[in-house]
């Protein structure tokens, strides 16, 4: 299944962001996790249909949480293997 990597910056940590994203991946068939980071960011991984993943990452950009993203950089990860649901993960 085609996934995506994309890092948050700006002030998405302790704001409710890794929740709301969990929230809205409900509402998308993918599947995969979203963790802060040391150095303040947030990363989310997410795996599913292309026209999915898009519609997914665009929700987040254009949801309540564009107010704290500065900045977002995608990378596209090709085929990884296919978890089940979509979960924060805890350092």
């Amino acid at each position: 299944m085609p996934s995506t990597q994309v890092f948050f910056a700006g002030n998405v940590q302790g704001v409710g962001f890794r929740y709301t994203v969990k929230q809205l991946a409900k509402g998308f068939d993918v599947t995969g996790w979203v963790k802060n980071l040391p150095d303040g960011r947030v990363q989310l991984q997410a795996s599913g249909e292309p026209s999915e993943l898009a519609a997914f990452i665009e929700s987040i950009a254009q949801s309540e949480l564009r107010a704290h993203i500065k900045e977002q950089t995608e990378t596209p990860l090709g085929e990884q293997p296919v978890g089940s649901g979509f979960q924060i993960l805890h350092d």
